[in-house]
């Protein structure tokens, strides 16, 4: 390993080049969620847990199209390796009618029939009266969200990170402002609580659309070529379908177990504690990972073009090496930092500002000690398997790596500690995290196996 860690002069340069954009773009984008989790929750711990139960949902829509960035990644890095600008579009194209064909259709389940999705989650009628107006309006933003999310994962695809950076600090800037005016009714707005949040949310992701549309009718660096990207062909289709489907399926019921994992704590006697915590960890994890995630995606790139230049099975391998060890040692220091800042911020700051009960801070406490504990091992899951496997066209064996621990291990788990048996908060806060224990290694094996490096461009139409 020591062999494959020393690289040729400016490689970690390069790395961190590509990453920090990536990290801080991450960092931006949750900034965005924390900000709505803050605001809300200064109206009380009642109409936190109600975003949260709302946000469940809506957050299949975003692992959707997550998986559609990731799944746009794999093949737009390899074909910018090869300098191909015309695929590069036509895969774009086809993420596109997929993202919006999906977001589409999950805006229209939300504005129909809000409180039907809602007690899917939880069967507490305060939180769904509660929830019901801000799932409308919230759904309703991914589409815009869908298209401008594709676009920016095609421009980070091709080495310009820096893009999406720019657009989601606008986007959280036009969030937060709108925010303290319409939940508060500051400068003469109305106050409209959990309903001004989503309508901030929503005009912040018509901003992401329309700095897209403008930018890429601008730029010159990858042309917009229409007539391919909406006429993709049949050729990149079927690329696209056999290599990103299983991303986009990884992702959905990725999502779709977080929130089955969510549903049972809303089905739990404590309900309202357990949302009330677990709103205010999502948001520390969303912050802690964002440099997981910032080097996922420059791993994903890196790897990928190598693959694309015709790099051989041992170089590659040497390099997802390098890329692993370093996003683990990251892991390390994350946990390091989340340990000193449990009790020296979380506990006598950041946990009071949110108005938590006894019991909500109990559980918030317990959820953070057993974060730390796993986060060296989903530092290198997120690198592993968003990154490396992914970039080297083994989407499928990523998706059983990352679904089997879940479904097979931490939902029955969890809800039979939770549930049936009425498991102490520890218990319970140990299986919601029980899938790391497995990923890592069946991810080691995968990786020492070199079956994930494949070149996916070849023979496909000029």
């Amino acid at each position: 390993m020591f062999q494959s860690l020393r690289r040729e002069k400016g490689f970690y340069r390069r790395v961190w080049a590509l990453a920090l954009p990536l990290i801080l773009q991450n960092l931006i984008t949750t900034s965005l969620g924390f900000v709505d989790t803050f605001m809300v929750g200064l109206l009380g711990n009642a109409e936190m847990a109600a975003v949260t139960a709302a946000n469940s949902p809506i957050f299949l829509v975003q692992v959707v199209i997550f998986g559609l960035m990731s799944g746009l990644t794999v093949l737009v890095s390899q074909y910018w390796g090869k300098g191909d600008a015309d695929n590069i579009n036509r895969c774009m194209g086809v993420a596109l009618y997929l993202g919006v064909i999906l977001s589409s259709a999950a805006a229209a389940a939300l504005l129909l029939f809000p409180a039907g999705v809602l007690n899917l989650v939880t069967d507490n009628q305060s939180l769904i009266v509660l929830g019901t107006p801000y799932i409308r309006i919230v759904g309703i933003s991914y589409i815009f969200n869908s298209i401008s999310s594709v676009y920016v994962a095609m421009q980070r695809s091709t080495e310009n990170p820096a893009f999406g950076m720019k657009v989601f600090c606008t986007s959280m800037l036009v969030n937060t402002g709108l925010n303290y005016l319409l939940i508060f009714g500051k400068l003469g707005f109305p106050a409209l609580g959990i309903t001004g949040a989503a309508i901030a949310t929503l005009s912040s992701r018509v901003v992401e659309f329309l700095i897209v549309a403008v930018y890429s009718v601008l730029n010159k660096r990858i042309p917009l070529r229409l007539s391919r990207v909406l006429h993709p062909g049949g050729e990149i289709l079927h690329s696209f379908l056999h290599y990103a489907t299983p991303v986009i399926c990884n992702e959905a019921l990725w999502g779709l177990g977080t929130t089955v994992l969510t549903a049972i704590m809303g089905h739990m006697t404590v309900s309202t504690e357990f949302l009330a915590a677990y709103a205010i960890m999502g948001n520390i994890d969303k912050f802690s990972t964002v440099a997981c995630f910032g080097l996922a995606g420059a791993t994903a790139v890196i790897v990928g073009k190598r693959i694309g230049e015709g790099a051989g099975k041992e170089e590659v391998y040497s390099l997802g090496i390098c890329l692993l060890a370093l996003a683990t040692a990251v892991g390390v220091v994350i946990a390091v930092a989340l340990g000193i800042l449990l009790p020296t911020f979380f506990i006598p700051v950041l946990y009071p500002l949110f108005k938590l009960t006894e019991t909500a801070m109990e559980i918030a406490v317990t959820m953070c000690i057993v974060y730390i504990v796993v986060m060296p091992m989903r530092a290198f899951d997120i690198s592993n398997i968003t990154g490396l496997l992914r970039a080297g066209g083994d989407a499928r064996m990523a998706s059983v790596i990352d679904l089997a621990p879940l479904w097979c291990f931490a939902i029955p788990l969890t809800a039979l500690l939770a549930l049936a048996l009425n498991a102490p908060i520890p218990v319970v806060c140990l299986s919601l995290q029980s899938e790391n224990f497995s990923k890592m290694p069946l991810g080691v094996l995968r990786l020492r196996s070199r079956k994930w490096i494949n070149d996916i461009t070849r023979g496909d139409q000029p």
